[in-house]
Parts: structure tokens; C-alpha cells; sequence
């Protein structure tokens, strides 16, 4: 785990502090402020059971059922079968990089003091950030409307001494029931009072924390898919001149602007590029010159994906909501996923387009008629294949996201006997991502490999300064394909390059991605 502390102020986590806990493992604590408010809402509560209101939730039963009241001795009990009645997910569990980051907002979300639940339950969920005791997650079962409550649940159970534990860190993986955890640490099962089982089941931190964690690998993605492209222009002898800031100042795009000045830095200085200055081609396919255009896009909506989802991540989005000012307990709809599900509907069309625009770069390179390189890169074609299909695993990738991009939200699925007829589908539509992700990291793996082999070819002309680090990288990895080999270990091994931090820290200005 990292030594790094955030003492949290509630509802004000930044971007740089979600991927931060994305990426490793941190210690949290809340700012002793914070505190007051969750007390004064937990008293708000206690309250309203006193008083003997009928409240949704609290003295009610839960979605169709809310027109049933509940005796006040039934209260406590109320909120522990809703954890359990709720724990229904299935499928494979999350990646603990997205529990972390469910356990990062939902604490957030519950000490900004209007969710009616006690600190000794929000310090409990920071013990399993901080020790790396992750819940064991299913990933599938919600429909991102009244919150993620299958997930949700499962997460909860843990509080109850129920459902299992992961243990994270060097030595963890181990799956163990959290009971037999909870003991040897000493910690006894909370019990849950009014209010807080429905607190911590309702919410939007499922669906978030995937988003997220679709939009950081994004962000990795896209900064290897710039460097890719950038080697395919000098591979393919095209042209910069499309870079020009003078024609994207005229269009006005933000992003559109700031990938065309790094595909610039990215060729400066190139001897390729010098060798053909005079060449009498006119224009480049438009998987080069175009670069900027679809980029940029796709740039502009991974900024605005992310500004969305940092405030989500502070959102309240439970129900009903704790006013401990005018003692009100207000009901509404803040669990409703639904910009969290057009978020990721538009970052997986953006992560889609990265990987067709490098598929159509991989296709250019492998025609000798387009490249005027060796045909699939490779001496004695014919005896050997080589990229040949390589690039059709690229074509079946990118097709395989089109389908997968199709937008989730624009579903519904009426639930709990019609009283929740409309639902965003967000968990799915934010947990596709990472398919996405895997498919283009593999994509742009490919042409990363095909356009160093072109620019190899090329020699003893050498690419510019920055490129040529990027070679390196991609050798270090991924030989030089002299004769026909088993290429996927190479696929994978640059995969794992494009998946990991390198292009976005070696390669990129730190301000260009979100």
C-alpha cells in the first residue's frame, strides 16, 4: 500500500485523487468536520423513528412495498434484510481496482452528512479501504436506478460479518468468508440502525467507479494510440503539413487543436519526413491526415466524460435524503444513473473510434499499393505472411466494438412491480468499457508493432527524437519480424505497454488528457 494519506473533506475529490486510488492502494481519513454533520444526520433520523413518522425507508418498506408500515421494533431489523434480500449479483467479481474506488465514493458520499447513517459505520468502511479487505463484488445486477443495489449489497453484507472478503496487497488474492476475516481481527458485526442499510445499498458508486475505471484506461489508450499514429505517418511517408495550427484554429475544437500541436512535437525533427518533403503526393488516406479530427473528438469527449463523472463521485445519490437543518427527510430520484450511463455511452464510442481509426492505419500499412512498403511488412511475401493477420485480428477487434458500443441508455426495463419503470442502465453500460478497452489496447498494440516494423524498414533513415523512444519501447518488447513467428506473445507484451502509464507520462504533456 502507498504512504499516501488524503484526509477527505466530504464531496470534494478531484480526478487526480480518484485515479490516484485507482492506480494504488491509499489510506484514508475524514476531516474531523466532516463528523458533525454525519452526527447531526444520524440524529435527524433517530428522530423521525421517535416521533413515529412515516418516512420512505425508514419506517416504510422499500420500492412497491413502501405503503407497508413498520413497527418501531422492526426498524433495525428492516435494514439488515435489506442487505441480505438485496445480495443477489452474479457474475465474476469486480476488479479491486473498481472496489477501491466504490469504497473511495461511497464513504464520500455518506459523510457529506445527509444520508441518516452513524460515523462508526463510514469508519468501517474506511477499515476495509485502508487494510485492503475488498468485498467481494459480483459484477452484474443492477439496472443503475435506485441505485446499484445488488452490488451495493454484496459491499454491505461485509459490514454484517456476511458475504466474502478479498484481501488486496502483494500477498492477497485469497477469497475467505468475511466472518472468519472479521474474527481474527477482532471486529464484531455492526448492526445496522434506521436508515442506513437503505443509505448504503442506494447510490450511484457501482456504475461510477466503473465509468471510471473505463475512463482512465481511456486515457492510456488514447495516448498510445497517438504515438501509433504518429509512427504509421512516418512508416506510411505521410504527411504533416494536416497539422498545421493553422487549419484546426479555423475550426475552433479544443481537443481537435491540442492533438494536432502533439502529433507536430510527437514528428519533429523526423529525417523520414525530411526525405520527402518534395514528394508529389497530394493528400494522405484519411486515417492519417485525419487524425487530429477524430482524436480530438475523442479527446474532447474523455474531458467532459470526466467532468461528469468527478461529480458524480460527490454526488449524494441515495434516497431519501437527511436535511438535519429544517428535520426533513425528503424523497426523490439522485440514485437515477442516467448521467453516468450517457457518460459511458459516449466513452465507448470515442475508445471504439480510436481502435477503427488505428485499424485503418494497420490496413495501410500492410498494402504495398497504399505504404509502398514490403507487403505485410515482411521480406519474400508469400513465403511468409507477415502482418497479414495480425491486421485481420485487429478488423475483428474493431468490428467486435462496434457492437459494443451501442448505447446502453437508451434502454429500460421496468422493475419492483412497475414503481421503478425507468432505469438508466448504467453498471452495464459503464462496465462494457473495459471490454472496449481490452480490444482497443490490443488494436493499437498491433499497430504500434506494424509501425515499427514499417519505420524499421525505412532505415537508415531514422524517425524524430520522441518517436524513436517510443521504438525502443516497442522493441523492448516486440522484435523486428525478420521471418514468420508466433506473433500473439508480442500482442500481448505491447498490450500491457499500452494498458500500463507509460505513453501518458513519457510521451504527453500531463494537461492534455482530462
Amino acid at each position: 500500500m502507498s504512504g499516501e494519506r488524503l484526509t477527505l473533506t466530504a464531496g470534494t475529490l478531484t480526478l487526480q485523487d480518484l485515479r490516484g486510488w485507482w492506480e494504488t492502494p491509499r489510506r484514508l481519513g475524514l476531516a474531523p468536520a466532516s463528523y458533525d454533520a454525519i452526527r447531526a444526520s444520524a440524529e435527524t433520523v433517530a428522530a423521525v423513528v421517535a416521533e413515529g413518522r412515516t418516512v420512505y425507508g425508514i419506517t416504510t418498506g422499500f420500492g412497491s412495498l413502501a405503503r407497508q408500515t413498520i413497527s418501531a421494533d422492526q426498524v433495525a431489523e428492516l435494514q439488515s434484510r435489506l442487505v441480505r434480500s438485496h445480495s443477489t449479483g452474479v457474475g465474476p467479481a469486480l476488479d479491486d481496482r473498481v472496489v477501491r474506488l466504490i469504497l473511495l465514493t461511497k464513504i464520500n458520499a455518506l459523510a457529506r452528512g445527509h444520508s441518516g447513517i452513524r460515523a462508526e459505520v463510514i469508519d468501517r468502511l474506511a477499515l476495509h479501504l485502508n487494510e485492503e479487505l475488498y468485498p467481494v463484488i459480483p459484477a452484474k445486477g443492477s439496472v443503475g436506478a435506485s441505485g446499484d443495489l445488488a452490488p451495493l449489497a454484496h459491499l454491505s453484507s461485509v459490514l454484517l460479518g456476511e458475504g466474502q472478503i478479498r484481501q488486496g496487497g502483494p500477498q492477497g488474492g485469497q477469497i475467505r468468508p468475511a466472518a472468519a476475516v472479521m474474527a481474527e481481527r477482532g471486529l464484531a458485526p455492526i448492526e445496522l440502525a434506521a436508515k442506513e442499510g437503505l443509505a448504503l445499498l442506494n447510490g450511484t458508486q457501482v456504475s461510477t467507479a466503473l465509468a471510471l475505471h473505463g475512463l482512465f484506461q481511456a486515457e492510456r489508450i488514447f495516448a498510445a494510440a497517438l504515438a501509433a499514429g504518429a509512427l504509421s505517418v512516418d512508416a506510411a511517408l505521410g504527411s504533416d503539413t494536416p497539422f498545421d495550427p493553422r487549419i484546426h484554429s479555423l475550426r475552433g475544437h479544443d481537443g481537435q487543436i491540442d492533438v494536432a500541436a502533439r502529433l507536430r512535437d510527437l514528428l519533429a525533427d523526423s529525417e523520414i519526413r525530411q526525405s520527402h518533403l518534395d514528394c508529389d503526393r497530394v493528400q494522405d488516406p484519411y486515417s492519417l491526415r485525419c487524425q487530429p479530427q477524430v482524436m480530438g473528438a475523442a479527446l474532447d469527449i474523455m474531458r467532459s466524460t470526466a467532468r461528469s463523472l468527478v461529480v458524480e463521485a460527490n454526488a449524494v445519490s441515495d434516497n431519501p435524503l437527511v436535511f438535519p437543518d429544517s428535520g426533513e427527510v425528503l424523497s426523490g430520484g439522485n440514485f437515477h444513473a442516467e448521467p453516468v450511463a450517457f457518460a459511458a455511452d459516449m466513452l465507448a464510442m470515442a475508445m471504439a473510434e480510436i481502435g477503427a481509426l488505428s485499424e485503418r492505419r494497420i490496413a495501410l500499412l500492410v498494402d504495398a499499393t497504399m505504404s509502398t512498403l514490403p507487403a505485410f511488412l515482411v521480406a519474400e511475401p508469400g513465403l511468409n505472411s507477415g502482418f497479414m493477420i495480425a491486421h485481420v485480428t485487429a478488423a475483428a477487434l474493431a468490428s467486435e466494438n462496434k457492437m459494443l458500443s451501442h448505447p446502453a441508455s437508451v434502454d429500460s426495463l421496468p422493475t419492483s412491480a412497475n414503481q421503478e419503470d425507468h432505469v438508466s442502465m448504467a453498471a452495464h453500460g459503464a462496465r462494457r468499457l473495459s471490454d472496449i478497452a481490452q480490444n482497443v489496447g490490443h488494436i493499437v498494440a498491433i499497430e504500434l508493432m506494424a509501425a515499427a516494423q514499417g519505420i524499421d524498414l525505412r532505415r537508415p533513415l531514422k524517425t524524430s527524437p520522441k518517436l524513436t523512444r517510443a521504438m525502443e519501447a516497442v522493441r523492448s518488447r516486440a522484435a523486428f519480424l525478420e521471418d514468420d513467428r508466433l506473433l500473439a506473445p508480442d500482442i500481448e507484451a505491447l498490450t500491457d505497454l499500452v494498458l500500463s502509464d507509460w505513453f501518458p507520462s513519457r510521451l504527453l504533456e500531463a494537461d492534455l488528457l482530462p
